[in-house]
């Protein structure tokens, strides 16, 4: 696979490791939200993305929020059912392999993964280059877990930390050779 130069992962999660509830809710993310808002790295991020590879499940919850997040953005839903999308968002099938293959050959050189199988998928494949995570104060105890048995072992390095008056911890990672 020919990959682009940049695949990220930006998340937050609950300290028991849940990046949703068991109805896909994310409104305990409400628990660090400060105004003015934290300076977590987003819209950064976000400036730098050329694409999106997102899972259904992610693209039906977040389709429900007053603003749509990834405005201007191209946006690949990875699903097998029916996608009523939205301007800019096109529905895909296939391995994420061969997805972001296809992205890097029509040019794009960064693309943020979003949706807990759409980043295993990319953990399992290897082709994460970048593992953000913001780990908010709060244990769920159920829900939608990040990780899961059965991904491969890969060691990181931690590449920079930062706490926030929030509570909010967050560390980026980076895939040791």
């Amino acid at each position: 696979m020919t990959k682009p130069l940049r695949v990220t992962v930006f998340l937050g999660l609950s300290l028991d490791g849940y990046i949703a509830g068991d109805d896909h809710g994310l409104d305990w993310l409400n628990l660090v939200q400060t105004t003015p808002p934290e300076d977590t790295g987003y819209a950064e991020l976000m400036a730098s993305v050329d694409a999106l590879v997102i899972g259904r499940s992610t693209y039906d919850v977040v389709g429900s929020f007053p603003e749509w997040p990834y405005a201007g953005k191209r946006v690949l839903v990875l699903t097998h059912r029916p996608l009523d999308a939205r301007q800019g968002v096109e529905a895909c099938q296939g391995e994420l392999t061969q997805v972001l293959d296809r992205l890097a050959h029509e040019g794009h050189e960064h693309i943020y993964l979003d949706g807990g199988d759409v980043v295993r998928q990319g953990l399992r494949a290897g082709v994460v280059t970048d593992l953000t995570l913001s780990w908010v104060p709060v244990i769920l105890g159920s829900g939608i877990a990040l990780f899961e048995r059965g991904l491969p072992q890969r060691a990181w390095h931690l590449s920079r930390s930062r706490a926030f008056p929030s509570g909010l911890v967050q560390a980026t990672y980076t895939p040791r050779p």
